[in-house]
């Protein structure tokens, strides 16, 4: 199959399942992850519509930018090092994966310093409450999202989170569940300081 046939596959079986599920489709973002892709083969996929690519390597995000149209659209959605974020900051759109304080306040200091007003993130949930994933609790989320100040340039969209690896359905429904239920408790508290989240802002990532 080509890059255009295998997208407009994925398309068809998002627009399906979002519809099983009584969602509309145009309110899920497709995002391509690009990890190892050639500029030539991201080409590809943008000639098909698709305008949002995500990356996990800040230098290779930042090179294989510089090679491709400056339409499109790119996510970090890898862990980030606290060293990198001066270096991603103006090259992003969306930052999927703050996962602790220590970053949010290194992208505060950056963004302040090179007059970056905002910056738009994800929290990192870590709904499964296994060791070797990063993100907060789901206990300690309000806490942090409390602690922001009103002219913080980190601008919460949102929350992240990567499901169970080789867990059965009911694990992974409820590591979903658990994050979605956070959703909804963030939108009632923290509606002024964060802007209302719309429905697809709540990303579920399972690599």
């Amino acid at each position: 199959m080509t890059i255009a046939e295998k997208i407009s596959s994925l398309r068809s079986s998002i627009d399906e399942t979002a519809r099983k599920a009584g969602k509309n489709p145009g309110q899920i973002k497709l995002i391509l992850v690009t990890k190892t892709v050639s500029p030539d083969k991201i080409g590809q996929a943008f000639e098909t519509g698709v305008s949002d690519f995500g990356e996990n390597r800040v230098q290779e995000l930042i090179e294989k930018k510089k090679q491709l149209p400056a339409e499109l659209r790119w996510h970090m959605i890898g862990r980030l090092q606290t060293n990198k974020v001066k270096e991603i900051l103006k090259e992003v759109v969306l930052i999927h994966s703050l996962d602790r304080a220590e970053l949010a306040q290194a992208i505060e200091k950056h963004a302040r310093e090179r007059g970056v007003k905002n910056v738009d993130c994800l929290i990192q949930i870590n709904s499964t409450g296994e060791k070797t994933k990063g993100g907060f609790r789901p206990e300690e989320t309000a806490d942090f999202a409390a602690s922001l100040a009103q002219d913080s340039p980190v601008r919460i969209r949102g929350l992240m989170t990567i499901g169970p690896l080789g867990g059965d359905e009911n694990e992974i429904r409820k590591s979903f569940r658990c994050v979605r239920e956070l959703k909804e408790k963030l939108q009632k508290n923290f509606r002024t300081k964060t802007g209302e989240f719309s429905p697809w802002e709540c990303r579920a990532i399972i690599k």
